[in-house]
């Protein structure tokens, strides 16, 4: 059939609100929309006038599955302009509330949004009633992140107790402790659901990307480092902005992000692995051996298993963490304020999340720029439509719709965030 149109009300299982348009003529693709329609938030905007120190309660609220993201974003950016070090076991406690956002959100997506679409079902509640093994073990993994969020950052929900140069008040030491048995009994079953999702049937498709990711020297990314690529990119967080560039789209609200020279790319855990697979932990990096992983992944629907690698990273890391913690004096650097400016950069669970701020003699903001991560995968991920629709194109409006779908989901987008998805239309007459 050469021409016919197809429209679907609303794209479940990713955040946000947004559609997506195939022209297809002839049997032929011509056109991939991804439209972005959920209103912008402004965040920059209001951020101008606010106290520095306020700046990342007021991030945080971009997400409620990675709030951590936007907070330590914001606050290495304002510890970076304000030449403020944090080390030792504050930086440790940093890495480790972070693991937690990472094991939360990657187990979320792994069993209730992405999982369904490899096996058949429409959502994670049908996929339970066959799979509740599975599901159990999902919400389990959820748990114990938003145990360590509740823990370290005072709520598991924007959580309130990172400030600028460090934490407001230490977590309690028995809580902290009381995280190491439940971390330990979490490894097992984190090792069993890469082992799970590595078995499901992926589809034959490895388009050429370009990856871009944070690299530290010693550590698997989460806060600190450099923005490396496959293709030789190699820059300091600062010159992001100089390295690549948003532009606007009209078909969407979101801005995409491209290199200057006009090339897409991708972010997220690919990208990460791709990127940091020397600095993986033992286990983690035993398991990926173990699971057939090649050097470089490119098959964008290997996503699923590389979040179950980095969800087993971040459980040995937390174990890590709270092997060699011992409490600091006090819960933060001082912090005095000055005309400045700075950047910050950390890896949410979908790719990192780029902030620039500036600040005037009292501390107060007068400029903010924040790059998510769905909007930097936003063109990329038009792009892999573009070269995987065309294969798909003899099936009916419902498999199409699958498909298309799936393929999204790869990247776990998070539209809110980007606004600061999705009814399907396929238009073929």
């Amino acid at each position: 059939m050469k021409n016919r149109t197809l429209k679907v009300e609303m794209l479940a299982r990713v955040e946000g609100e947004g559609a997506l348009t195939l022209r297809v003529r002839d049997d032929v693709l011509e056109e991939v929309k991804l439209r972005i329609f959920e209103p912008p938030r402004f965040f920059e905007a209001f951020l101008c006038g606010r106290r520095y120190d306020e700046v990342p309660d007021i991030t945080a609220r971009i997400c409620g599955i990675c709030p951590i993201a936007y907070q330590m974003s914001s606050a290495t950016a304002m510890e970076n302009a304000l030449g403020v070090r944090v080390d030792g076991p504050l930086r440790d406690l940093r890495r480790l509330i972070y693991c937690g956002e990472w094991i939360e959100s990657h187990a979320l997506h792994i069993h209730l949004l992405h999982a369904p679409d490899f096996l058949g079902y429409e959502d994670g509640i049908r996929m339970a009633a066959d799979h509740p093994m599975e599901v159990k073990r999902g919400l389990r993994l959820k748990k114990l992140g938003n145990a360590i969020m509740t823990v370290v950052g005072g709520r598991e929900i924007h959580p309130v107790n990172i400030r600028v140069g460090g934490f407001y008040a230490l977590p309690d030491a028995s809580a902290l402790r009381g995280l190491k048995p439940e971390l330990e009994a979490a490894l097992p079953e984190a090792i069993a659901t890469a082992r799970w999702v590595a078995e499901l049937e992926f589809p034959d498709f490895e388009p050429a990307t370009e990856f871009v990711a944070m690299r530290h020297p010693d550590e698997y990314p989460l806060f600190e480092g450099r923005l490396v690529g496959n293709r030789g990119l190699d820059i300091a967080i600062p010159e992001f902005e100089t390295t690549f560039e948003e532009i606007h789209e009209q078909h969407a609200h979101a801005l995409h992000s491209r290199r200057t020279d006009g090339g897409c790319y991708q972010v997220g855990p690919v990208a990460r692995f791709n990127l940091n697979r020397d600095r993986l932990t033992p286990e983690a990096a035993r398991l990926a051996t173990e699971l057939g992983l090649p050097k470089e992944v490119r098959n964008p629907f290997h996503s699923i298993v590389v979040r179950a690698i980095e969800t087993v990273f971040a459980i040995e890391e937390a174990l890590l963490v709270l092997s060699r913690f011992e409490a600091p004096d006090r819960p933060f650097v001082p912090v005095t304020p000055h005309a400045c400016e700075g950047c910050g950069c950390s890896e949410a669970p979908r790719g990192f999340c780029w902030h620039k701020y500036r600040m005037d003699d009292s501390g107060t903001v007068t400029f903010a720029r924040i790059v998510p991560p769905t909007s930097q995968n936003q063109a990329r991920i038009e792009q892999d439509l573009r070269e995987y629709v065309p294969s798909l194109l003899d099936l009916d409006d419902d498999q199409l719709k699958w498909k298309c779908e799936q393929a999204i989901r790869n990247y776990d987008p998070c539209i809110s965030c980007a606004t600061h998805f999705l009814d399907l239309e396929v238009d073929r007459g």
